[in-house]
């Protein structure tokens, strides 16, 4: 049986996913919404590239009739045809579909076309691969990778050679030949064999998550030195291979404070509050608290006047407002989904925000980033919106400070493992209640609002990204009435 090359480029991660690709697939963890959301930004980006090269003819593709494709690939090639996509090949066990095939006089030119922004190491295996097949069954000239341009800004229609990089990588590709032959035929002889017995290792993530992980990791416990807070791979690996795994284990290892804090609290069963500095947090803030959070698009393909690819644009907000009096005020937005959302969001938030009161957020990186990318494209509110970064208090300062920590933190001081852990049994406090789970999926969700026809599903769609984005909003309220209760505070 052939291998493909998705299945090359996972064999060189990892010899041990490929058996279980192969031989045990029902092991495979279900795909979620970001690896789908991922697939759909590569599926669309395909498509526009081929608008690079036009006029050309497809191969549609057919899982059951490889045979077919590879033939009319053949026929399309000996009838003159100058531009084909997803071109079939089959050569020494491997399966390639090149994106974009092109003639060049005698020869031809293949592109690999990818959704990033630089052409990174494994795109390099992956064109290799391709030129390894090509090579012997038509002449070839170059091999490419086409890619996204991140410096290019949108400006009333898309430019379709600005938006794209072509990178000339055959002189690379060339020099890999030698390792492809190499890797093809070791591949070949573990695929005959048993299951390989490879340790986890630093390979289960590196270029990808790999969908084999839970089974490879299931006698992994939780919680584990990997769990340990911004401990390195390579340190982490390490310990786990000495057999240290489980906190208890890891007592006489040299930690810094938040990992020492980790295993304390962990094996004590009790969080740790230094009650003095979380005080003067809390008392640092001024009513009316405003608890602001955006969610942005990220868009590979750029469709609002001046967007860059990958420029996050922010399309919604919560925010919930605390007075002084405890009362609690909730107001929200969220943008058409046919239009520029930076205008009208932007002249929501200034009224809705008032001139004075703290503003706090989960991470104030992000959403004063947001605030600066709105100050830009909007110019006559930018001395409105630049006003409030000054008024910015992060919440994750007396968490990361270690003022307050739970042992079911884990290390992890995202607003999804504080909220739960210190509301383990608030129904109110519950991501995985909500149709929306975390923000790559409302920015996918988001982004194609816009092709949904019908308006009752597009409108619960809507309703879905409000409460979601209220939640985090919520969350924080939470939080800060918990720290303030523990501080004696507020």
């Amino acid at each position: 049986m052939y291998l493909s090359k998705s299945q090359y480029i996972r064999g060189l991660q990892c010899h041990k996913a490929l058996w279980l690709y192969r031989h045990r697939r029902e092991l495979m963890s279900a795909a979620d919404a970001n690896r789908e959301a991922m697939f759909a930004t590569g599926h669309r980006v395909g498509e526009l590239a081929k608008s690079r090269f036009p006029g050309g003819s497809e191969i549609e593709f057919d899982g059951d009739n490889f045979s077919g494709m590879i033939e009319q690939t053949t026929r399309l090639i000996e009838a003159g045809e100058g531009v084909i996509y997803e071109a079939t090949f089959l050569c020494d066990g491997v399966l390639v579909m090149a994106d974009i095939l092109c003639r060049n006089g005698a020869v031809w030119d293949f592109y690999e076309v990818k959704s990033s922004t630089r052409v990174k190491p494994y795109h390099l295996n992956d064109a290799a691969v391709q030129w390894h097949v090509l090579h012997s069954c038509i002449p070839l000239g170059k091999a490419h990778v086409m890619h996204i341009n991140n410096r290019y800004h949108f400006a009333r229609r898309l430019d379709i050679e600005q938006l794209f990089t072509i990178a000339d990588v055959t002189d690379t590709v060339q020099e890999l030949q030698p390792e492809v032959v190499a890797n093809l035929a070791s591949m070949q002889t573990m695929l005959e064999g048993a299951e390989p017995e490879i340790p986890i290792g630093n390979q289960c993530k590196n270029p990808f998550e790999c969908d084999f992980r839970d089974y490879c990791w299931r006698q992994v416990p939780v919680p584990s030195v990997f769990d340990l807070h911004k401990l390195s791979g390579e340190r982490t690996f390490e310990l786990f291979h000495r057999g240290l795994v489980s906190y208890r284990d890891l007592r006489q290892e040299p930690l810094n404070a938040t990992q020492s804090l980790q295993l304390q609290t962990a094996l004590s069963g009790q969080p740790h509050l230094d009650h003095e500095r979380l005080a003067l947090f809390i008392d640092s803030a001024r009513y009316p608290i405003y608890f602001l959070d955006f969610e942005t698009l990220q868009d590979a393909i750029p469709r609002f006047e001046g967007q860059r690819p990958y420029q996050q644009i922010p399309f919604q907000y919560s925010l919930h407002i605390l007075q002084r009096d405890g009362r609690l005020e909730h107001r929200e937005y969220l943008a058409d989904e046919h239009a520029d959302p930076r205008a009208a969001l932007a002249a929501r938030l200034v009224g809705d925000i008032g001139a004075s009161g703290s503003i706090v957020a989960h991470s104030q990186a992000t959403e004063i980033a947001a605030i600066n990318g709105l100050a830009t494209a909007c110019g006559p509110l930018a001395g409105q919106l630049r006003a409030m970064v000054n008024r910015f208090i992060d919440l994750l300062t007396p968490l990361r400070g270690l003022m307050y920590y739970h042992p079911d933190f884990n290390g992890d001081f995202s607003i999804k493992s504080v909220l739960p852990a210190m509301f383990p049994q608030d129904a109110d406090a519950d991501y995985k209640a909500l149709e929306v789970q975390d923000g790559r999926m409302a920015m996918s969700i988001y982004a194609g609002l816009n092709a949904i026809e019908d308006a009752a599903e597009r409108e619960r769609s809507r309703t879905a990204l409000l409460a979601y984005c209220r939640l985090d909003t919520l969350a924080m309220v939470k939080v800060w009435r918990e720290l303030a209760r523990q501080a004696g505070s507020g």
